[in-house]
């Protein structure tokens, strides 16, 4: 009896804590028609008809006749977006912070481009599942933490395992660029304030050497296997992005040298907190930005108190490829990426550019524009309908989302607990 009692109590308990079943593949062609059509590159289709079948899209546009086959969605007055996507998250990497058992984004050593994000990642996860409510239904699962912290991949969020779910295995190699100045060590009597890092010229020196040796060891015969050595081939054949996570002008300005000079082929700046100051040197340089969240204070007492809000429209008025982010923040706040978005519109960035931050510029950086980012024939349906402006949280409410054509479920133990919450204060009002 204490055998069967323990089986019923561990498949309950899954059953509570599961994710919601993955949807099955698409099986009939289905039309929505009568929305407004945000198309991710800057374009507004209004009265617009989209088809979609086997996963991808068929035919979009306003003077499409709606066809009499298949699913038919009337989304008169909504807004149809592509889907959101969520780069440099540890997304599916942790899901308690507390729990030690939960967190597998930082492994041991200071130089791991060989450590793979992905087979690491929890497709049942509860903060992977919170995502999809707000359209948010691709992500960059990045690895944290050391120097080279390893490599990333791209995955969209409704899947049964990592296999399912990746979207572009091990796209790139994340790296955390040593900062010029560190906070003062009160505790040892130096002053609370910033102090220049002594150490700052031997820090960069031994990255230099890492990867000068993994270019070597790219170009000689064949022998015993490095796997640091060995991941980071795809930089210099240009296979692999190299992610700099960075703040400071010197600090971008170095690292982005040091990678030209060793022979990266595609290079992207994550955070970016000052790159308005060098972006000239950016835009020569062909260097993308990940910019991080915009709800956030100034971190020096001479910014602008505003910049962190109009950080992206900055650079994008200076033509640099700009993405948004949220490093920085709690894992779980990658669902409210939209609404940093709409915070740059305020800021006097077009409404289809903020957009753009979520949509085509992300995918173009991850380099997986040719599939996702906008809705164009022959590209993945992954989309969702909202009734109103995705990118304001009081209309952001998504009726329907599709990725690659499958019909997603957006429920949650988020949702869930509105309803049950809901239900309650319904009852205490009507008495009954």
């Amino acid at each position: 009896m204490k055998k069967i009692f323990l089986i019923i109590t561990i498949v309950f308990g899954v059953s509570l804590n599961a994710q919601q079943t993955p949807a099955p593949p698409q099986t009939e062609q289905v039309a929505i028609f009568g929305a407004t059509a945000h198309i991710g590159n800057g374009e507004v289709i209004e009265n617009c008809t989209i088809i979609f079948k086997d996963g991808k899209i068929t035919a979009i546009g306003a003077d499409l006749m709606a066809p009499t086959i298949g699913t038919m969605i009337d989304a008169k007055g909504k807004h149809v977006y592509p889907g959101f996507i969520a780069p440099a998250k540890p997304l599916g990497l942790v899901e308690v912070d507390a729990v030690r058992a939960s967190d597998d984004q930082d492994e041991i050593g200071e130089m791991i481009p060989h450590v793979r994000s992905i087979i690491a990642y929890n497709a049942e996860s509860k903060v992977v599942e919170s995502m999809r409510p707000n359209g948010v239904l691709l992500g960059q699962v990045t690895p944290q933490g050391g120097t080279i912290s390893g490599t990333s991949s791209i995955v969209q969020f409704d899947a049964w395992n990592w296999e399912d779910a990746a979207v572009k295995t091990d796209d790139g190699i994340h790296m955390n660029w040593p900062s010029f100045f560190r906070r003062g060590r009160w505790w040892m009597g130096e002053d609370r304030g910033f102090v220049p890092n002594k150490d700052y010229g031997d820090q960069t020196d031994n990255i230099k050497m890492f990867f000068l040796n993994s270019s070597a060891y790219g170009q000689a015969a064949e022998k015993e296997k490095n796997l640091p050595f060995a991941a980071m081939e795809g930089l210099f054949n240009g296979s692999k992005r190299l992610y700099i996570h960075a703040d400071g002008e010197k600090e971008m300005t170095d690292a982005v040298n040091m990678a030209k000079e060793v022979g990266v082929k595609h290079i992207v700046i994550v955070g970016g907190y000052r790159a308005n100051k060098i972006a000239d040197f950016l835009k020569e340089n062909n260097v993308a930005i990940l910019v991080g969240v915009t709800h956030a204070l100034p971190e020096y007492d001479d910014d602008d108190y505003d910049l962190p809000y109009k950080l992206p429209k900055l650079l994008v008025d200076a033509g640099l490829l700009v993405g948004l982010q949220n490093e920085e923040s709690a894992n779980f706040q990658a669902r409210n990426m939209a609404f940093y978005a709409g915070q740059t519109v305020g800021q006097g960035l077009d409404k289809e550019k903020a957009l753009q931050l979520l949509t085509s510029n992300t995918a173009k950086i991850l380099g997986i524009d040719d599939q996702y980012g906008t809705l164009e024939v022959g590209k993945s349906a992954t989309l969702f309908i909202s009734e109103g402006d995705a990118l304001d949280m009081r209309t952001n409410q998504l009726s329907k989302a599709y990725i690659d054509g499958r019909d997603v479920s957006l429920e949650t133990h988020q949702t869930k607990l509105w309803h049950r919450y809901m239900g309650k204060f319904e009852r205490e009002k009507t008495g009954q």
